[in-house]
């Protein structure tokens, strides 16, 4: 205790009293708030993820149906002949500029496997390239055709062309190819949109790619063709998928 004097000359006793206390106040627990949000938040992520379990597992049961039932295959292409009219490199004197001029003219068939099954072709866009270098050759097109079950169509005198000046890079890639004995290696890509018909069911356009690779073509001599070798020329078909800009 401590005692102070007044004005008066009386004294103050300060007591202090140690049993003396704030009332304890619980403080403010903010998170207490919060916990019936979260506990919604996980609520609601756990049933999300759990339907899209059960949806991907019955697409993934129809999907083993509908094959069992119909057995689905791709549809097949073979590039049966292929005759190249004019393959013509020319340099100017100067060696300036270079200028690429070709004429090809392919039998290709498609034939569809399947029993069920029934495929529409949107026109296709051919492309041919070396297969070493990518050096563009020429392009051309292809109609539109239905291919239905167990049925084979054949297309005779498509025509790939161009008239196209070169880089010296393009040239010089592709001129060791012309020179070789065993013929040029070439490569011939098609692209186009088909949809799938089965019984009922319709499927949306989804974009495919041909490739029809090992292809050996050589430089005519005079006004005849030259006949290219296509005997090992195998074609692969590929889903084309688009996501934004990208395609794989």
């Amino acid at each position: 205790a401590t005692t102070t004097a007044t004005n008066g000359g009386a004294t103050k006793s300060n007591l202090y009293n140690p049993t003396s206390r704030q009332p304890y106040r619980q403080p403010y627990n903010r998170r207490h708030h919060h916990r019936p949000r979260r506990n919604y938040c996980c609520c609601c992520c756990f049933w999300t993820i759990l339907i899209i379990l059960i949806l991907a597992l019955l697409v993934a049961i129809a999907g083993s149906i509908l094959y069992v039932l119909y057995r689905p295959h791709r549809p097949s292409f073979t590039l049966a002949s292929l005759r190249i009219h004019r393959l013509n490199l020319t340099t100017t004197a100067d060696s300036s500029s270079s200028h690429l001029s070709t004429l090809f003219n392919l039998t290709l068939s498609s034939k569809n496997p399947n029993s069920h099954l029934t495929f529409t072709y949107d026109p296709f866009t051919l492309s041919c390239v070396t297969s070493n270098n990518d050096v563009f050759i020429g392009n051309g097109t292809l109609p539109a055709f239905i291919s239905n079950s167990k049925n084979e169509t054949t297309f005779k005198g498509v025509v790939i062309t161009t008239s196209s000046d070169l880089d010296a890079d393009t040239v010089n890639n592709l001129r060791p190819d012309l020179k070789k004995k065993n013929g040029i290696p070439l490569k011939i890509e098609m692209d186009t949109k088909v949809t799938v018909k089965m019984d009922g069911l319709k499927s949306k356009k989804v974009g495919i790619r041909v490739t029809c690779d090992d292809i050996k073509g050589t430089v005519p001599k005079g006004k005849s063709p030259s006949v290219a070798n296509v005997s090992g020329s195998k074609c692969k078909v590929d889903l084309r998928i688009k996501i934004w800009k990208w395609t794989f």
